[in-house]
């Protein structure tokens, strides 16, 4: 996502590109495919809100900043309600064919062993979730930091035909979308509480994939965890999670209020293919169809994918990057994506987008100013390049864009259009508007400058 996404803004800025994939002469545990940008956990790029969510703030940003991943997304979108979620396969095809039918393109299918030599003197590093050995050995030796690492799960993908839609039913959560596709995007199947205990003893007794003794001190990114981990944490955690029934009524039973739900959401645009929401999972194979055929409407559902683990890198990035993302060791350097301490795909790609712009313009001699601060670009790159607490160890930790990172706004909303007090959820919703809208302008701003920079 990174990679590919930097390669489009350093190639569209006028800069000439290499682009270095190493499948499929070697292959990674969690990628199927030779495609750029493949999608190897859930296919959706989360909400697509830009007025009161920060991902959906960033994928506004990232289109009127020429953004090829959202460009790609948009084309090949599949109902998700609020959310923009794509047709993998038609995605990465698409993300593909642009890069190679671009000029100023160049891809060369191999693998670059170890960090690039000396005289590449302007190289962007994007090694997506899974970062090669001999790559992150080489980081460690030049920069004395070492790695750092989490885990991150895949969720299962189930044959749409092989749901029982007499036991199941259509429906967003809140019935949330603009067409009636959107409202029924999701698959929904409950459970009453006898099902959800049992289920719950089912994922606690599974056996699951065993790490490998440097690997046991590994910790789990929280937005990502496997569902055995969630049980784990507490019986009803998932009743308050990726299963909780709120805003759903049973089609089938429309009285009757289920105890927990399980939701999939379309996968494909021919709609052959569902993912189970939240399911990221590290049971070993020979039990999840078992397992997760104790859903009703999934007693006899086939698998097109099962669910899997795999071991992310990310760099100190705050230690070891500069302002514009590049190797304080060794400045012709630069990294992007989700090595940097960024957890999404599109959080990725946004840093591939910044990575790009920014290679692109040292390489043609001009000046480019960071985003600003109060965009979600800017708050993203303020988190890999600043954001930690400076003296905790473990401080700087995988991060979503959020709110959280934006600075502050003094002139949020107070009152509504009648004068009335804004409180609790009403002033919190008013507040990211502002930010939001705070946040296109400033984008606007900083993507005219550059232009008008580039123009010179």
């Amino acid at each position: 996502m990174a990679g590919s996404e930097a390669a489009w803004q350093a190639a569209n800025a006028g800069a000439r590109v290499v682009l270095h994939e190493m499948r499929p002469v070697r292959k990674t545990e969690a990628h199927q495919t030779e495609g750029l940008a493949e999608l190897v956990c859930s296919n959706s790029f989360r909400s697509d809100d830009a007025e009161t969510n920060a991902v959906g703030l960033l994928h506004e940003e990232m289109r009127r900043a020429g953004s090829l991943i959202m460009a790609m997304g948009d084309r090949n979108q599949v109902p998700a309600g609020g959310a923009l979620a794509v047709d993998r396969d038609a995605f990465s095809q698409a993300v593909t064919a642009a890069l190679e039918a671009h000029p100023n393109i160049e891809i060369v299918r191999e693998e670059i062993v170890g960090l690039p030599p000396e005289d590449w003197d302007s190289v962007i590093i994007a090694t997506g979730p899974l970062t090669s050995p001999a790559l992150g050995e080489a980081v460690h030796a030049i920069t004395g930091e070492g790695e750092l690492a989490f885990f991150d799960a895949i969720a299962p993908i189930i044959y749409a035909d092989s749901i029982d839609m007499g036991v199941a039913w259509k429906q967003s959560r809140y019935d949330k979308g603009e067409t009636e596709e959107d409202r029924a995007a999701y698959v929904n199947c409950p459970m009453t509480k006898d099902q959800y205990e049992a289920f719950v003893d089912a994922l606690l007794a599974a056996p699951q994939t065993e790490f490998k003794d440097w690997e046991k001190d590994t910790p789990y990114f929280d937005a990502c965890l496997p569902i055995e981990v969630m049980a784990e944490r507490g019986r009803e955690t998932l009743r308050h999670g990726p299963m909780k029934p709120r805003g759903l009524t049973n089609a089938h039973d429309p009285e009757t209020k289920p105890y927990a739900v399980v939701q999939l959401r379309q996968d494909n645009a021919l709609g052959t293919l569902f993912n189970m929401v939240g399911f990221q999972t590290k049971m070993k194979y020979g039990v999840q169809t078992e397992v997760f055929r104790m859903i009703p409407g999934l007693e006899n559902a086939s698998f097109a994918r099962l669910g899997g683990i795999h071991r992310n890198t990310f760099l100190n990035s705050p230690k070891l990057l500069d302002g514009v993302m590049r190797l304080k060791a060794r400045p012709a350097l630069r990294f992007a994506g989700q090595i940097t301490g960024v957890e999404g795909y599109v959080e990725s790609a946004a840093m591939g987008l910044l990575a790009g712009r920014f290679a692109a313009a040292e390489r043609l001699g001009r000046d480019m100013a960071p985003p600003p601060a109060d965009t979600a670009l800017g708050a993203l790159l303020t988190h890999v390049t600043t954001g930690h607490v400076p003296g905790r160890k473990g401080a700087f930790q995988p991060m979503n864009v959020n709110f959280g990172l934006f600075p502050d706004i003094a002139d949020a909303p107070t009152k509504d259009a009648d004068g009335r007090r804004l409180r609790g959820a009403a002033k919190a919703q008013a507040k990211k508007r502002a930010m939001s809208a705070r946040a296109l302008r400033a984008i606007d701003g900083w993507l005219g400058a550059d232009a008008a920079k580039a123009a010179e």
